[in-house]
């Protein structure tokens, strides 16, 4: 199974969201969500800070300015492959 990191933060709209679409496409792709909340480590904090929600699968990463139901698919399609 796939570990999905979801660089995140507590009270962040834009990371709700994107949980939901993460959580969403599990029911079609095996793969684990593993929440990060830079907040709990720095070097999470200097990398990720601007860029919550960030989800990296592999070295492929999505950040805010990148998420969508669209790219999140793609994504999932190249790094996850296994449909359920």
């Amino acid at each position: 199974m796939v570990t999905i990191h979801f660089y995140t933060k507590k009270a962040c709209l834009l990371c709700n969201e994107a949980k939901f679409m993460l959580e969403f496409f599990q029911d079609e792709y095996d793969f684990e969500i593993r929440e990060c909340d830079i907040y709990t480590n720095d070097l999470w904090l200097e990398e990720y800070q601007l860029l919550i929600p960030c989800v990296k699968v592999n070295n492929a990463i999505l950040d805010a300015s990148q998420l969508n139901w669209h790219t999140l698919k793609i994504l999932l399609d190249q790094h996850v492959g296994n449909k359920k």
